[in-house]
Order: structure tokens, then sequence, then C-alpha cells
């Protein structure tokens, strides 16, 4: 028995014309708010908070930075900026003077990797080489 597999399952279907639901609903809000700005303030007192509406609307409906929704970017700018962040300082002595008071910030991992020497090189490679001593195999790459 065959089953059909559906695909294409992350594309949104075209509901109003060439626009998704979501897109219609971005730029129908963003129209709405843009026509109540000019009823209340008038064209050309309102010329610049239409313009921002409208091109955050678009941005909303259209702009896919990294191919996701700007939305995405939108709620993860607002939850880093709300959420409370952890600063690890550790604190380093001053041989020469005897104070504790300045702060240096912990190595990262990329300093805490351990360097791979020539000398080291070497051991690793005839680690490989040799397979179990002291029963006397020997394993060599070429085989």
């Amino acid at each position: 028995m065959q089953f059909k597999v559906p695909q294409f399952l992350d594309i949104e279907d075209k509901i109003f014309g060439p626009f998704t639901f979501r897109q219609f609903v971005y730029l129908a809000g963003g129209a709405g708010i843009c026509f109540m700005i000019f009823r209340i303030l008038g064209f050309y007192i309102g010329f610049i908070p239409m313009g921002a509406i409208a091109a955050f609307s678009l941005a909303l409906a259209f702009y896919r930075p990294n191919n996701k929704p700007f939305v995405n970017m939108i709620e993860s700018a607002f939850k880093y900026s709300t959420q409370s962040k952890l600063y690890v300082w550790q604190r380093r002595k001053n041989q020469s003077k005897g104070r504790a008071d300045e702060v240096t910030p912990v190595m990262s991992i990329k300093d805490r990797e351990p360097r791979l020497t020539q000398s080291k090189l070497r051991d690793l490679a005839w680690s490989l080489d040799v397979l179990d001593s002291s029963r006397g195999e020997h394993l060599r790459r070429d085989e």
C-alpha cells in the first residue's frame, strides 16, 4: 500500500490574491492605522508617522532576514532587551600594588583549548600506528 507524503509544508497558502493570510493581516492593519492617522492628524502632519507605520507593516509582510519572518527578529530583540543578562568576571590581584580592585573577564573557551604541537602530533601518529605492543601486533596505516 502506498501513501502520499505531503510536501512543501512550510509554504503558506495564498488566500487573498497573491498574499497569504498573515501578509494580508499585516498590510490591512498597517493601512487601517495609516488611515486613522490621516483622519486625525491630516496629511501634512501625519505624513511621517504614516510612512513609518507603512514601512513597518511592509517589513512585517515581506522582509525575511535569514529566510525567517521579520516577526521572529522583533520577538528576539524584545526578549533580549527585557531579559536579565549574566556577566561573569574574575578578580585579578595586582602584583605590584597588592590591589584586588581590578576586574578582568574570564578566559573564553577558545583560550582553554589544548594546543597541538609538533611533538604531540608525532606521538599521536605513532600511537595510531601501534595497535597492541604487548601482544606483538602492529598496525600500519598503509595496510
